[in-house]
């Protein structure tokens, strides 16, 4: 006779589970870690979009996360009704801007300032699995130069001065 019996299928099966039960909890880490990164690749390349926008524009760019960054964000032009861009909000993801901003403005020359018609500034939004906090090991900070100059740092490290 050939082939498997049932009691030997069962107990495979049986060892398959037991593996995958203590191999799981294992990915969630890296699992979060992807999350963020994608987040964080998803916010720099709408920064590099609205910068770009800006300076073809000639101002008048602003990125509106009205509700939140963790709600997502619209790349809009002063005076449109309609965005340029809409992203959605990246999932189990918390996002923090270091002075509590929910609108950037660009100007002209591409340059991010926290107010519109403002001075440029420095600044950075920090990006975490939802229920951490932005100095877990998943989580990634953009740190956002006076020159508009987009780095990540990780670890949730702080933006170089």
């Amino acid at each position: 006779m050939h082939g498997f019996s049932l009691l030997e299928v069962m107990v495979v099966v049986a060892i398959l589970g037991i593996l995958a039960a203590i191999a799981a909890p294992s990915f969630t880490p890296t699992i979060e870690r992807w999350r963020v990164r994608d987040a964080a690749e998803s916010l720099t390349s709408t920064l590099y979009y609205a910068r770009s926008e800006a300076i073809k524009r000639g101002g008048g760019i602003t990125i509106d996360a009205t509700g939140g960054w963790n709600t997502g964000w619209k790349v809009k032009q002063t005076g449109a009704t309609d965005p340029l861009r809409e992203i959605t909000a990246p999932s189990n993801i918390a996002m923090a801007h270091s002075n509590s901003k929910v609108v950037l403005y660009v100007d002209r020359w591409g340059m991010l300032t926290e107010t519109d018609g403002g001075v440029p500034a420095a600044m950075n939004i920090a990006l975490y699995p939802t229920g951490k906090t932005a100095t877990d090991n998943s989580a990634i900070r953009l740190c956002i130069a006076l020159g508009g100059r987009i780095t990540q740092i990780n670890k949730g490290a702080a933006c170089p001065t």
